[in-house]
């Protein structure tokens, strides 16, 4: 009898190789914003929201593989094939709604933050949200591309914080199970509404335009017409295994957000919770001080990655859009980066503005989910029309199952949106 083959030190890091920008772009999809609402659906409804995280997941890890294969076989982002195949109209709107709900994001993501540090170690949340949007911006325009990308994909260990907030809690597993294959759900209005704030978290366009242009990084060195076809069918394969990957550790996190909340919050009474931040102290008394700590951390790390994301993905969008020539990989000092890092800056340094103003942080992160929610709908139908092109994709148009749920997973978002603005 043969000895079982143990995987060796090599195998597994070639294995963690093809974890890329799937794995972040998923990681950046929990970020505070997310958090928040993911916290709400389990504090107003205990176990009953548990599903949509369950059955958004294939149609979410669908639409980001047609974003990611667009990228990577034509070597260019969304907004340049926008801006090649349809009016300069649809091109302006999209990255323009798109630049307006990114910042809108980046002001609630950063505002959760120091709001979570301030929680943790006391002192001004304003000069938190000051520190933190410098930070993000300078290790963006400053720090190499591949250093920078090898850092975002660390970053996305802090999601466990949640999944140790959960083993630290004791848990009715068949109830739970019971509860994701048939929830009760009840009060139809505000189960209608947290369901749209779920799928809209869940999908969202800024993980489209930043995926499809990770991708784009990877091939720029070569034209795409020149590689084999068996490299890109490969390469094909990797990017389904890493986007799969990516968006199943997302929507685990999502799952753990929701359950620990239920568990804790929901059974304690505590019902209306609506920031990130609210639900770590909220969590303290309830739980205890290590699921605090835990949560706040997740925050702040989560935070981390994902306004770097926001930032960048309008960066890609807008550079497209304006044909300059956008990529972290340029240097400041190079001309051609001072539109694409102008624009993060823009983004970034907006979001901490807002971080000043007397918005009700709930309307901000509200109005953001419906912009997002919105441009959501005409991006998908776009992305999927450029995916069955072959003027487009060659012969590397996407094939019937990956159609069937990319169309799917956009008629389910624009049932979401048409929900949103009845209840509206």
């Amino acid at each position: 009898m043969k000895p079982v083959r143990k995987l060796s030190p090599p195998s597994l890091r070639r294995s963690l190789k093809l974890l890329g920008p799937g794995l972040i772009t998923g990681a950046a999809d929990d970020d505070p914003s997310g958090i928040a609402t993911y916290s709400q659906a389990g504090a107003q409804f205990g176990y009953a929201m548990l599903w949509t995280v369950v059955f958004t997941l294939p149609l979410m890890a669908a639409i980001q593989i047609v974003s990611a294969r667009i990228g990577f076989v034509t070597g260019r982002g969304l907004a340049a094939n926008v801006k090649e195949r349809f009016p300069r109209w649809v091109l302006l709107s999209v990255v323009g709604l798109l630049l307006a709900a990114n910042t809108l994001n980046i002001a609630a993501d950063i505002a959760a933050m120091a709001e979570a540090l301030r929680l943790l170690v006391g002192g001004s949340a304003h000069v938190y949200a000051v520190g933190f949007g410098l930070l993000c911006l300078v290790l963006q325009v400053f720090l190499p591309y591949e250093t920078y990308v090898r850092w975002l994909k660390w970053l996305t260990l802090a999601l466990l914080a949640y999944v140790a907030v959960v083993f630290s809690l004791r848990i009715d597993w068949p109830k739970v199970l019971l509860a994701v294959v048939w929830p009760r759900l009840d009060h139809a209005h505000e189960v209608l509404l947290t369901v749209v704030a779920v799928f809209g978290t869940t999908i969202s366009p800024y993980l489209f335009f930043w995926q499809a242009a990770q991708e784009m990084e990877g091939v720029r060195v070569e034209e795409p017409s020149r590689r084999e076809a068996a490299e890109v069918r490969g390469h094909l394969r990797r990017i389904k295994i890493d986007t799969i990957a990516g968006m199943t550790f997302s929507n685990l996190i999502a799952f753990f957000i929701i359950l620990s909340t239920a568990v804790t919050l929901h059974s304690a009474g505590l019902r209306d919770i609506q920031t990130s931040a609210q639900a770590a102290e909220a969590l303290r008394p309830i739980a205890g001080d290590f699921t605090f700590l835990l949560f706040s951390l997740g925050i702040i790390g989560t935070g981390l990655l994902a306004v770097p994301v926001l930032a960048g993905s309008a960066a890609y969008a807008v550079a497209e859009a304006a044909g300059w020539r956008g990529s972290l990989a340029l240097r400041l000092d190079q001309g051609e980066g001072r539109g694409f890092y102008g624009v993060i800056a823009v983004a970034t340094v907006g979001g901490v503005v807002l971080c000043f103003t007397p918005t009700d942080p709930v309307k901000e992160l509200f109005w953001s989910a419906v912009v997002n929610g919105v441009i959501a709908v005409p991006i998908m139908a776009v992305m999927m029309m450029l995916a069955g092109r072959r003027d487009t994709m060659g012969e590397h148009v996407i094939g019937r199952r990956l159609r069937w749920l990319g169309w799917t997973a956009t008629g389910a978002m624009a049932a979401t949106v048409a929900a949103m603005l009845i209840t509206l």
